[in-house]
């Protein structure tokens, strides 16, 4: 088609210029070399015009094209980019995916391991019966053993309400106990006023090397409901005599004398398996471990740190970092890329420690502090709406506009609870709910984790002598052996 309407503008553009030669020889008498010079200079003027305006015209369908193409490669990009971010997406689901199955498969490993020594504690068990029963010996009584604890062991796998209202297990024998066993169940944290730094210094020494550190779990409820929501990880010492030594005594030795970050490393530790334990059953319960500042600012012990928390790092949400609020106060440049480097892993952080309400909430929610824990006696206080800028009634309203959460600790009255939620307060902590209860450890038996051995050698001990009258009352007035609690209690009721 295109040849023809060619050759066809061809043809016309000769005869226009031969017509044109003709009437200039026919009618202005101008002879035929002339005609002919004008009819061929005609003829080169129409081909020029022709070829320029084709030309013109090619240069349009090709910038249309040009356009059409442009546009097809700007709907590719954005297809392109459709697609990667879809990828992007299901790659993210399928690493969450894997992280949680990971988490789920490490717990049930825990619980299968923890099952397995129950199993085999019970065979010890029963082929020790069987042994007494063909003996025709009498068997020993578990019972004065679980006295040695402390306190009541706390239960990782009951709901706080369900622990509050269990009863209480068979009493022991009256004839076994001694006055010995019923003191050191009244007083079981003994004072350490007796011992020298030096003394201390080494039972801390021996107690780190040994394993010797414990924790102690101290529930934080929602008020008013108190229902566990957190639980704060209280450290214990034990000496070389099973004697508790609280944090308060040998903190600031341990600090001192550059242990703490030693310290700090076992706590993280033991709070990371009592978190997972307790995620068992509760996806929704918190853990707040106590962190040092020599902790933050040491570059190696804080590496650590910081490396254990990058392998645990699914979980941040439920790990709290709690420090001082006087450490808050003095950071240095080393504490805060510390604490940034801790905030860009997912990490939530408390201010506990507080000594007055002089607080800068944007500053610490930027920083990544999402739980201010401050004493009742202080919130309560009349002098404190003088001495901060903001009233104490209204200082949970103004951090929960920063994303802070305020609990307030050391509640020992009902009074202080009705106080308290006049102030809109969400959370408490203290005695009037529960004190630190040390940990049942994973392998712990019915009778309270204490070997055979040791109750033999209690019973060899008391056995001997006749119990008098005052021991006999005492035996009678001292609480109750524990109950079997955690994954003992699961495995009994399996």
């Amino acid at each position: 088609m295109i040849r023809i309407s060619t050759i066809f503008i061809a043809i016309c553009m000769v005869l226009v210029a031969a017509s044109l030669g003709l009437v200039l020889y026919a009618v202005a008498g101008i002879s035929g070399t002339e005609s002919a010079i004008v009819a061929l200079t005609a003829l080169t003027f129409l081909i020029l015009y022709n070829a320029v305006s084709m030309r013109l015209r090619d240069r349009s369908d090709v910038g249309g094209q040009i356009a059409d193409l442009s546009r097809g490669t700007a709907d590719l990009a954005r297809q392109v980019a459709e697609f990667g971010r879809r990828l992007a997406a299901i790659e993210g689901r399928i690493a969450s995916s894997n992280s949680t199955n990971s988490d789920r498969i490490q717990s049930v490993v825990g619980e299968i391991n923890e099952l397995g020594g129950l199993v085999r504690q019970l065979a010890t068990t029963v082929s020790t019966h069987e042994d007494l029963l063909a003996g025709n010996a009498p068997a020993p009584a578990p019972a004065p053993i679980a006295r040695l604890e402390p306190e009541a062991p706390i239960d990782l796998i009951a709901p706080f309400e369900e622990r509050s209202a269990a009863p209480p297990p068979l009493p022991a024998p009256p004839s076994r106990p001694a006055p010995a066993i019923q003191t050191q169940a009244a007083n079981p944290v003994p004072a350490v006023n007796g011992r020298n730094q030096t003394q201390l210094l080494a039972a801390l020494r021996n107690a780190i090397d040994e394993n010797r550190i414990d924790i102690f779990l101290q529930p934080m409820v929602t008020l008013p409901q108190r229902k566990v929501r957190f639980y704060e990880a209280v450290t214990r010492l034990r000496d070389e005599r099973d004697q508790l030594i609280a944090a308060e005594e040998f903190i600031s030795i341990a600090e001192a004398s550059g242990l703490i970050g030693r310290i700090d490393n076992m706590v993280m530790l033991r709070c990371v398996q009592v978190l997972r334990r307790l995620m068992v059953r509760n996806k929704d319960v918190g853990v707040f471990c106590n962190v040092a500042a020599s902790t933050l600012g040491n570059s190696t012990t804080f590496a650590q740190c910081l490396d254990f928390l990058e392998a645990n790092r699914a979980l941040a949400p439920s790990l709290v970092l709690e420090f001082k609020q006087s450490t808050f106060r003095n950071l240095g440049p080393a504490e805060t890329e510390n604490l940034a480097a801790l905030a860009q892993r997912g990490f939530r952080f408390s201010i506990d420690h507080v000594t007055d309400l002089r607080i800068e909430p944007r500053e610490l929610a930027d920083r990544g502090v999402r739980f201010i824990k401050v004493p009742a006696t202080l919130l309560l206080d009349p002098r404190q709406a003088s001495a901060s800028d903001i009233h104490p009634s209204d200082l949970s309203d103004l951090l929960g506009r920063f994303g802070i959460d305020l609990i307030a600790e050391r509640i020992e009255g009902e009074r202080a609870v009705v106080d308290l939620l006049d102030y809109d307060v969400r959370f408490g902590q203290g005695f009037l709910f529960a004190p630190p209860r040390p940990l049942r450890p994973e392998g712990a038996s019915a009778t309270g984790g204490a070997s055979p051995n040791q109750a033999q050698d209690i019973q060899g001990s008391n056995g001997s002598a006749p119990p008098s009258q005052g021991a006999t009352s005492g035996a009678t007035s001292a609480p109750p052996a524990q109950r079997i609690t955690g994954n003992a209690a699961l495995a009994r009721r399996i």
